[in-house]
């Protein structure tokens, strides 16, 4: 079975066929970096992280661009009003009053990128800021005036806009039609007779009294920024060409961000992207999560209740076109699952190898998990399978079948690895199972755990519960088994 995805812009599954045989070009959207990031953003970044590992896995050379935006309305608006502390992390730092907007970006870019690693959401192959973009801006703008497709206002106050009534293909993405869109909402309302159509879309905007000098840049239109669609269509281009295979985003930016993009890159006489995919939003108990209503929940939150991996897990255990509904009970769930695999993991190590001789070499996944992430990127299938093979490795484990749990160890390793929610990786800080760290603590608590048997021998329950009630608070979880008790690390 080959990789299907579905196609927002054609709105149906479709087998992927690359443009080059063996290559893919995947550029989706990153963060416009004026405030901390909320959990949309991240599970963006992990729903293109587990397609960019599986694609690898299938044996693509995969590039990846994920871009920057650090000029914006909002930046420049967040900058002139800005008393925050500087490390968002330490709210008894000291304010900075009057931040410059590129101090300010700067600085939640840092915020975002601290998010995406303790995550493992890999570093994209370019991460290019609009900022450094510019002269390929003018170009694509002059090259839309030039096919007729952009103009620049009449009044010389710099701006350029789209013309959206020149491209007869507009809205195709969110197959609307012109007629029932809304304005335009990039130009403020006293500029708004600037456009021939209210519709149309900023490309450059010219500077403006009060705003910033170092926000801008010389023209051939005048002094001023970039809009901020034809940034993602310049970045986009430049490090993939002007026709590559995947652009993805958050289902909130198919309009009018996407529809934009595709529009003006097309209207270039670029291909621009043959797939669109867009992921679905976080909601909080079925309603969505907005400011307003004050059930917005961070990721510097959810860190706060529950380890890196399992957060991780639960951000990217939903097919990634779906809606991802939290709810106070929804990490602990996580949790649960992660300490099933764990568990697992740790007990056929040790049953398999036994001592201290973990060497260790994973399969190839299981067909029916490689077919749930063929079937565009099913991940709920994809982890049944992994439990699947976490029940198998169990029983086998309680017969004592030494080949079928290394054949289970193998599986549910290879498919963790794809998914990179193995426990056992080092970038969730377990250690590899070999690692001496893992010995040394795996001796310690081992003795406690012998002293606990012995106290139950004796039947002295309160010196074995209060063993394993500090074992606990420790972060150690211990589980009766019919070979004795184990051990994993939880969450404390």
């Amino acid at each position: 079975m080959s990789l299907r995805i579905y196609d927002t812009a054609a709105a149906e599954v479709r087998t992927f066929v690359p443009l080059q045989p063996g290559k893919v070009g995947l550029y989706y959207c990153g963060a416009t970096v004026q405030g901390d990031p909320h959990v949309g953003h991240i599970r963006s970044g992990i729903a293109f992280d587990q397609l960019t590992r599986w694609l690898r896995y299938s044996g693509y050379e995969v590039t990846v661009v994920r871009n920057v935006t650090d000029i914006d309305d909002k930046i420049l608006a967040k900058s002139a009003a800005s008393y925050e502390p500087f490390d968002p992390q330490d709210p008894d730092a000291p304010a900075v009053p009057n931040e410059p907007w590129w101090a300010l970006a700067y600085r939640y870019e840092q915020v975002f990128q601290r998010a995406y690693d303790l995550l493992g959401v890999q570093r994209p192959t370019y991460e290019p800021r609009a900022t450094g973009h510019i002269p390929e801006m003018h170009q694509l703008i002059q090259l839309l005036i030039d096919r007729g497709h952009a103009y620049p206002a009449a009044d010389g106050s710099g701006d350029v806009y789209f013309d959206v009534r020149s491209w007869d293909k507009y809205g195709s993405l969110t197959r609307q039609k012109i007629e029932d869109m809304q304005a335009a909402p990039d130009v403020e309302p006293e500029f708004a007779g600037r456009k021939k159509d209210p519709r149309d879309f900023a490309l450059w905007k010219g500077h403006k009294e009060g705003e910033p000098a170092t926000a801008a840049w010389p023209s051939p239109w005048g002094t001023g920024r970039p809009g901020w669609h034809l940034e993602c269509s310049a970045m986009a281009t430049k490090y993939l060409g002007t026709g590559f295979d995947i652009h993805g985003g958050g289902l909130d930016l198919r309009f009018p961000h996407h529809e934009n993009e595709m529009a003006q890159s097309q209207a270039a006489g670029h291909d621009f992207a043959g797939y669109w995919m867009h992921n679905g939003m976080v909601t909080f108990e079925g309603e969505k999560m907005s400011k307003s209503v004050g059930n917005i929940v961070t990721p510097a939150e959810m860190l706060q209740v529950a380890e890196p991996l399992v957060v991780r897990y639960y951000l990217g255990k939903a097919q990634y076109r779906s809606a991802l509904d939290y709810n106070p009970g929804s990490l602990a769930e996580a949790a649960a699952a992660v300490e099933r695999i764990e568990g697992f993991m740790q007990r056929a190590l040790k049953f398999v190898f036994g001592g201290d001789d973990y060497g260790f070499v994973a399969g190839e996944v299981p067909e029916d998990f490689r077919a749930a992430m063929d079937d565009d990127l099913n991940v709920p299938q994809a982890l049944a399978a992994v439990h699947e093979a976490v029940r198998r490795g169990n029983t086998a484990l309680g017969s004592q079948d030494k080949d079928a749990v290394r054949e289970a160890l193998r599986e549910v390793w290879a498919m963790t690895d794809v998914l990179f929610i193995n426990p056992l990786d080092e970038h969730w800080g377990k250690g590899g199972a070999g690692e001496a760290e893992y010995r040394a603590l795996d001796t310690l608590v081992r003795a406690q755990l012998e002293e606990r048997r012995a106290a139950r021998e004796a039947r002295d329950w309160a010196r074995a519960d209060a063993i394993r009630n500090t074992l606990a608070e420790a972060g150690i979880l211990v589980e009766d088994t019919a070979d004795g008790a184990a051990w994993t690390l939880g969450s404390r």
